[in-house]
């Protein structure tokens, strides 16, 4: 691979999901310059909060790792520095990983406009190229094209052919449905209820939606501006989502 300028290939392990929020545990840079010469800066980070256990057995990372590493903001200055004004490159760094590190930067006092570099986002890129729609399962389960793609008959017996395809190859020598039906992902992201209203980050529910969306949790909100608290009880809300406003509002009064 031929370069012209130096790049940097990045990648976070952080405590979630959450790019308003979640703290970096691990950074990961390898530069590549145009005359094939490598470097690596690799450091373990001190979050400043608890990790979540389904992160460390996701990471292999723990509090115990991180406690005597140092915090984003003692590392900052040699990160930018190793980065320097490299491309940057990595696994959908645009809509994860640079945006959460340049939150980090900013909270450390540091601008990181990465947003006017040259950015090879390797998941973008390959999503391009390497379809995943129903014509291109199809292909790859079934070896066949799909030409009656967007006739809903069509599409409906295509899935059945790929969904039969998919019982052979990962069914474990079982030709029963139901095999196939156990697949499941660790969420690293903690919703509260099934409409997503709420949602747990570092031991406080925060709201997902309204004027305080993502910046205050339901405790801070109960000392803040309790009256918004007292709306969403008034209001159309899952009867959990009220629940816990009501645990945090009778919380609150207790503690007066």
């Amino acid at each position: 691979m031929k370069l012209l300028r130096e790049l940097i290939v990045l990648d976070l392990e952080t405590t979630g999901l959450w790019v308003e929020k979640d703290k970096i545990i691990e950074i990961a840079l390898v530069r590549l310059c145009p005359d094939g010469r490598q470097e690596s800066l690799v450091c373990r980070i001190n979050p400043g909060i608890p990790i979540p256990p389904v992160v460390s057995e996701l990471t292999g990372i723990t509090d115990a790792d991180v406690a005597a590493a140092p915090l984003f903001r003692d590392v900052a200055g040699e990160v930018l520095a190793f980065i320097g004004d490299a491309d940057l490159s990595g696994f959908n760094i645009e809509r994860f990983d640079l945006p959460l590190l340049a939150r980090e930067f900013f909270e450390a006092g540091i601008t990181f406009d990465w947003q006017e570099r040259t950015i090879y986002d390797v998941q973008r890129i390959y999503h391009f190229h390497e379809k995943r729609d129903l014509t291109a399962a199809y292909q790859f389960y079934c070896n066949k094209q799909l030409h009656e793609a967007h006739s809903a008959l069509g599409d409906a017996q295509a899935t059945l052919e790929i969904l039969a395809e998919q019982v052979k190859r990962y069914g474990e020598g079982s030709d029963d449905l139901i095999s196939v039906g156990n697949v499941k992902t660790k969420k690293v992201d903690t919703y509260f209820d099934k409409d997503r209203k709420l949602k747990w980050w570092n031991g406080e529910l925060y709201p997902t939606f309204g004027k305080y969306a993502r910046r205050m949790s339901l405790t801070e909100l109960a000392h803040k501006d309790p009256a918004y608290l007292e709306w969403i009880l008034t209001s159309d809300f899952d009867t959990k989502v009220k629940e816990a406003v009501q645990d945090v509002l009778h919380k609150k009064g207790a503690d007066v």
